[in-house]
């Protein structure tokens, strides 16, 4: 996608970097861990600094570091937000930070820290027709287990794994969070996708991939540490 497609276009990206990370462990959130010569929480950062088509950057974090994350930013165009105490409530105060220039919003983890610029340009481009996620297909057979017994086998050809950047038009996402405020049974989605999908939002696919992947357990940073020094991954 070329820069003239994309620059001052309003798009903006919301980095939640708020949550703590327990399956982890450590005395830190996983966000602060160093991988590849850079705490996770800046690769993701400097991704969407970078890149033409991004206007703004928010970056969501635990109140108790903000002011780590304003000494280790100073200086750089990153608006810094304290986060909620759900996913989806750190999301909406990025979102509610953003300036009324922004058009779409780009939500990504900075818990998936090697995204590809590539895949932002595919976003962006996306976004002309309609909201969208990155995903990536399975490529295991798929098994529906309860109580410990197959029940069930999916067609893998109907399987995505979600991950991010999911993409919007920033109207769209604030009117369901307004509507999610009027819910009877409170509503605890674990991504935007989920909230679009239940008020009716088409949701397209981007495809993701294996780089994207989110770091979640102990056993990820040492496959992803293997990938960046190229050496074989050992279980």
């Amino acid at each position: 996608m070329s820069n003239a497609n994309t620059v001052g276009a309003g798009f903006a990206a919301v980095l939640p970097a708020g949550g703590l990370g327990k399956r982890m462990g450590g005395s830190q959130p996983k966000q602060m861990l160093e991988l590849g010569g850079r705490p996770i929480w800046r690769h993701s950062v400097e991704t969407f600094l970078a890149h033409p088509g991004i206007s703004e950057v928010v970056l969501v974090v635990p109140s108790e570091w903000v002011s780590h994350f304003e000494q280790e930013l100073e200086g750089e165009n990153v608006n810094i937000v304290v986060g909620g105490a759900e996913r989806w409530q750190s999301v909406q105060n990025g979102v509610n930070a953003l300036s009324e220039r922004i058009r779409w919003v780009l939500v990504h983890d900075v818990a998936r820290p090697f995204l590809h610029s590539s895949i932002i340009d595919s976003v962006l481009e996306r976004l002309q027709e309609s909201a969208c996620i990155v995903a990536k297909p399975v490529n295991d057979t798929v098994k529906v287990v309860q109580q410990g017994l197959i029940s069930n086998t999916i067609d893998r050809d109907t399987v995505f794994l979600a991950q991010t950047p999911q993409a919007c038009e920033v109207n769209i996402l604030r009117d369901c969070y307004l509507r999610m405020r009027e819910e009877v049974i409170p509503f605890s989605p674990t991504d935007e996708a989920s909230i679009l999908e239940r008020y009716g939002i088409a949701v397209s696919v981007v495809q993701g991939d294996s780089w994207n992947d989110k770091i979640t357990t102990p056993e990820d940073m040492l496959r992803f540490k293997a990938l960046l020094s190229n050496q074989p991954f050992q279980d």
